[in-house]
């Protein structure tokens, strides 16, 4: 597929999504703009679903505390233009990904769920969210882009889950170019899921005998808000692996120039994915207010992360992702 979109795969007229390709593969494998670089990396194989039985998505004390926000939370993310074939993006359901949240604890976030749906073609996210102490789905009509994710102290956006998540149409993508950079890579320790949670997330800083990093090169692609457009990190930079084209490294700057968030994500190959890289789990340091998010992983869960690599499983369905399914699935 990848060879096939060297002269097939094209982007939209509005330069922000991708228009045609076949699928799995890389869409532009001789990219020549940044919004092409972006899209091999959201378009990267990682199988049909991925899934968290079980993770803590964590923020890290506030100063002068001790106590972590930890989230036990189970999720599970559903690419269909995965299925291994010679899928034409034109002709499947334009759907980017689908994904499901729940939330066990802390007792005030325990019980809440969420279907997400991302589609090609369209800016932001339909979001479907139940609330136990209402007993209510309610549609969420702008939980995207830089939305604070709910429950979080305003450290974790909608955007940012996998380096980045979402729509491009927000941001002008500058090619930079490549340059070699030193970045996690065959980073098993970040995958521990038998590790003691406390023994790898710190109070500071994620333990650095559970990273590891490897001189590699990298694409570079520089990301400027457009004009009449509003997020709250108005410049970006992202690093994708110039061999996975995953996501690996990423810096936020503020309305001020300054550096403000960076992003690491932690690549391995994966078995069930027949040897293919993926760099699911996600560390975010907020520079301004000496904070980190660690999501998306398995640690201390004792419990390992599911790839899929086909559609067999229920929940990699369409109807799993509906208002109803939630609806019905949730507690009342």
């Amino acid at each position: 597929n990848t060879e096939k979109n060297a002269s097939f795969a094209k982007m939209s007229s509005e330069g922000w999504y991708l228009a045609e390709a076949y699928l799995p593969g890389v869409p532009f494998p001789a990219p020549k703009t940044g919004a092409e670089v972006m899209t091999n990396g959201k378009y990267r194989y990682q199988g049909v679903g991925v899934e968290f039985p079980k993770t803590f998505s964590t923020v890290s004390p506030r100063k002068g505390t001790s106590e972590f926000i930890k989230v036990d939370a189970y999720m599970v993310n559903y690419t269909p233009w995965g299925v291994k074939s010679a899928n034409q993006l034109s002709k499947l359901p334009p759907i980017e990904f689908y994904a499901n949240f729940g939330y066990n604890a802390p007792p005030a976030m325990a019980g809440m769920a969420l279907n997400m749906t991302t589609r090609v073609n369209q800016p932001g996210s339909e979001v479907f969210y139940y609330f136990p102490g209402q007993r209510r789905v309610r549609r969420m009509p702008s939980y995207s882009y830089d939305s604070p994710q709910i429950g979080f102290e305003n450290q974790y956006t909608m955007d940012e889950p996998t380096m980045f998540w979402g729509a491009m149409d927000r941001f002008e993508w500058k090619l930079v170019g490549k340059k070699e950079l030193f970045i996690p890579y065959n980073s098993f320790g970040a995958y521990d899921f038998n590790a003691k949670f406390e023994d790898v997330a710190k109070k500071d800083y994620l333990n650095p005998s559970h990273r590891r990093y490897e001189l590699q090169r990298v694409w570079v692609v520089e990301a400027t808000v457009k004009s009449g457009m509003r997020h709250a990190a108005p410049k970006r930079t992202y690093y994708l692996d110039e061999d996975s084209w995953n996501y690996v490294m990423a810096e936020d700057y503020d309305s001020q120039g300054k550096m403000w968030k960076v992003r690491e994500s932690y690549v391995i190959p994966v078995a069930e994915l027949e040897g293919a890289c993926h760099s699911p789990t996600l560390m975010q340091y907020n520079l301004a207010d000496g904070r980190y998010v660690l999501d998306m992983h398995a640690i201390g869960t004792g419990v390992d992360i599911k790839w899929h690599s086909d559609d067999k499983d229920h929940r990699l369905k369409p109807n799993f992702y509906t208002s109803e399914s939630l609806r019905s699935r949730s507690e009342r």
